[in-house]
């Protein structure tokens, strides 16, 4: 396990920050007051957020099975969020036990517990990366010092870049990121959708940008766009609970999130 940059001063609890919150929806225990405060505020505004929390974490758990039956040992997970078992590690080392898998976030608690949480196999390795993805730059120097850039990388962007504004140049920021991988990389994201109700929308996005975290939510054609230059898998560019669904799942219910994972040519 490794990290760098972080401060226990720095873990601010005096407004809610977005993986706390996304840990509330999911029926976690991490979060502080204010957290599960805004979290509210969001269920009451839209009552299916859960299930919309949820869609977007089977998916994961979906992808990463895919991607790493695919031949892939080594993830990147960027924007990891507080660990809820089973995490990416946990589904990848089960498929390859001696994958590698780096996790990056900018939240100081999610440090604190993937220090106590993010153990993997004996066999593989597991390193979590203090950092921002609007600083991508950083976050692939410190993955090389974990992961082989020859050979093939998952880069793992869930629920992630509704939290990159336009004026923060998302889609550059994936090929940033992308740019290092070589041939055989995969890219796997979810982003929330903006084609719901547009009311409703503005309304939620408000109690993020009240709490400090600006977020935008984005058509099926935005969402596409991530993906330019890749070679996406069937069943392509579609809701969560629609990408290779599996029996047993927690949510069937269509969802306002897109999904899609993309391979590298």
């Amino acid at each position: 396990m490794t990290d760098t940059g972080f401060s226990p001063e720095r873990i601010d609890t005096g407004k809610p920050h977005s993986a706390r919150m996304y840990d509330w929806f999911l029926d976690g225990k991490d979060h502080y007051p204010v957290d599960a405060e805004a979290a509210q505020r969001v269920l009451e505004l839209f009552p299916g957020v859960k299930d919309t929390a949820w869609a977007n974490r089977e998916f994961m758990h979906r992808a990463v099975r895919f991607v790493a039956r695919q031949g892939v040992d080594q993830f990147l997970d960027v924007g990891t969020g507080i660990p809820t078992e089973p995490n990416l590690h946990q589904i990848v080392q089960a498929v390859a036990p001696s994958a590698r898998v780096v996790y990056a976030d900018n939240d100081p608690i999610v440090l604190r517990h993937a220090e106590a949480l993010l153990r993997g196999t004996p066999e593989g390795r597991t390193a979590y990366v203090h950092a921002d993805v609007r600083e991508p730059e950083r976050i692939v120097e410190c993955a090389r010092e974990h992961l082989d850039l020859t050979r093939p990388v998952a880069l793992s962007l869930i629920a992630l870049l509704p939290f990159v504004t336009d004026e923060q140049d998302p889609h550059g920021v994936v090929r940033t990121l992308l740019e290092p991988l070589p041939s055989g990389s995969h890219l796997l994201l979810s982003h929330g959708s903006a084609e719901f109700d547009p009311e409703l929308r503005e309304r939620i996005v408000a109690v993020y940008r009240a709490g400090g975290t600006p977020v935008q939510a984005r058509s099926l054609a935005e969402v596409t766009r991530f993906f330019d230059g890749l070679d996406v898998y069937e069943p392509g560019v579609v809701p969560a609970t629609r990408w290779l669904p599996e029996p047993g799942m927690r949510v069937v219910a269509e969802q306002p999130v897109y999904v899609g994972v993309a391979r590298k040519p």
